[in-house]
């Protein structure tokens, strides 16, 4: 079917009760002892979009009958019509080359493996409708309605080495999970480089109108950038906006009283996990008064904010649902900070957990200016997306599949209906000794299960270890369950990515393979 059919076609297969193998069956066979109907279509570059009660009078001519037309008949009682349309294609896993200016100075660098197609989404931009420019501006709308506002433009997401020094103390840790990255210098000019990348990084790179290398010394004395002159730079992807409250709330129009907001992509590296991802839009509010009305303010700004969220977190939920979605405020143990919780009730109740969604900042006594304190309330607007349209997977709000968007509707808030359900899962197990001097960055494992997997490794589980009685040598084992959201994943696709893992924590990790 997939050699003839129409870019928007449809394929119906129509099983028995039972025969799909999909969680739609009541009752719900084996696997193995079903058509495993959702594997088999990816094996055509397919995915089950729909499936519903399968009806002889909605089909004209359809006449019940059995092997050879015999009395024989089949069962249509509890029959479904599977309706499996086409899958984006897997793209090519090579990172994008990007080119960026630092002062007169331009500068190319690969994307991170474990970020390919998350750079560069504009999905907070003007013409944007993505789900996620929504919540940020239902958020900010709300809370204008109290606070006078102050909308910043982020910056680009890249943090100069010798710019994090400028850290406070609280907030340094943050960057033990960066993402680092290389600048080479680049003099090509840019029709060479566009040609050679798979768009136009004119709309994307754009110059440090406030940034530039810090300065050293050249060869003849004269200062030159850092590291420019000789070839390379070490920058990070910018893994939180709390890098810049300093510029902030030092810049000479920052207003005491007033909400300063910043809104853009953060980048961590992070366990494989179904609610953390290695990338997130984040928003941060900003807030600075004198230090005889810090309570009032601080609690008017929580107030607010509890207020604001628990009624977009209860827009979708069914009337008369005797579920609730209340956020609250927890206090950490330093008895100043908060961390922002609510219950993933929207994905239903046997998925009820507390889910962070983001945190509140009050102890930052290293930032001292103008006799100000400060609040800073950074937000995670993906996980607010996905609990408001009830999305359950992070990796959907990423998807390029057209079909994503259709879903929302200017001025309307509805639970999203996925276009790709029961996606096959596959299991592959690993094993490996670890090597004692260079012990085991599970981060890093997982890091590069993210990025040799296309982020299709939805689960990583700790299985084993064992010491060798003679040897005394340590040896792990773990599984990783394979699935995907919204594309077609084959059985040979997947062997195809464990032997290249396999092949990568070898070399990176350096451990030996059992």
């Amino acid at each position: 079917c997939a050699d003839v059919l129409a870019e928007e076609g449809e394929v119906h297969v129509a099983l028995c009760r039972g025969q799909g193998g999909t969680p739609a069956d009541k009752p719900q066979r084996e696997w193995h002892n079903s058509w495993q109907v959702v594997a088999m279509a990816a094996l055509g570059g397919l995915i089950l979009s729909d499936v519903y009660p399968f009806s002889c009078e909605a089909v004209p001519g359809y006449k019940c009958t059995g092997y050879r037309s015999q009395d024989k008949s089949f069962h249509v009682e509890g029959a479904l019509n599977h309706i499996f349309t086409r899958s984006l294609p897997f793209g090519c896993s090579q990172p994008r080359i990007f080119r960026i200016k630092l002062g007169d100075q331009w500068f190319s660098f690969p994307e991170p493996e474990a970020l390919v197609g998350k750079l560069n989404r504009g999905f907070l931009e003007a013409p944007s409708c993505h789900p996620i420019k929504t919540i940020n501006e239902k958020l900010i709308a709300e809370l204008s309605k109290t606070f006078p506002l102050k909308r910043l433009k982020c910056s680009f997401p890249l943090l100069l080495q010798e710019g994090t020094s400028v850290l406070p103390s609280w907030n340094c840790d943050i960057l033990s999970t960066a993402f680092w990255i290389n600048l080479c210098e680049d003099n090509s000019n840019s029709e060479s480089l566009t040609c050679r990348t798979t768009q136009d990084m004119e709309d994307f790179l754009v110059s440090f109108s406030e940034l530039s290398l810090p300065k050293g010394p050249g060869r003849d004395g004269k200062e030159e950038a850092h590291e420019g002159i000789y070839g390379q730079a070490k920058v990070c992807l910018r893994p939180s906006l709390l890098v810049h409250v300093l510029a902030v709330i030092q810049a000479p129009d920052f207003l005491p009283g007033s909400l300063h907001i910043l809104s853009g992509p953060v980048f961590q590296k992070c366990h494989i996990l179904p609610f953390t991802m290695p990338v997130f839009h984040e928003t941060l509010l900003i807030l600075g008064f004198n230090q005889n009305l810090k309570d009032g303010c601080l609690q008017s700004l929580l107030d607010h904010l509890k207020g604001i969220l628990d009624s977009l977190l209860t827009q979708t939920m069914p009337e008369g649902s005797k579920l609730s979605s209340s956020v609250e405020f927890v206090l950490q143990p330093n008895g100043k900070d908060y961390m922002i919780c609510t219950k993933t009730h929207n994905f239903g109740p046997d998925c009820a957990k507390d889910l962070i969604i983001g945190s509140v900042t009050t102890s930052a006594t290293s930032i001292i200016h103008k006799d100000q304190c400060f609040v800073f309330v950074s937000m995670n607007l993906d996980l607010l997306a996905m609990l408001v349209w009830s999305i359950s997977d992070w990796r959907m709000l990423w998807t390029f599949d057209n079909r994503f968007l259709k879903n929302f509707v200017p001025g309307k808030i509805e639970p999203f209906k996925s276009y790709s359900l029961y996606p096959p899962c596959y299991m592959h197990d690993i094993s490996f000794w670890l090597d004692e001097k260079k012990g085991f960055d599970e981060l890093e494992f997982h890091t590069v299960a993210r990025a040799v997997s296309q982020d299709t490794v939805i689960s990583i589980r700790f299985l084993s270890r064992f010491q060798h009685p003679k040897t005394e040598q340590v040896s792990l084992c773990y599984r990783l369950t394979y699935q995907t959201c919204d594309k077609a994943l084959t059985h040979q696709q997947v062997a195809s990515m464990q032997s290249q893992f396999r092949k990568e924590i070898q070399q990176r990790l350096h451990v030996t393979l059992r």
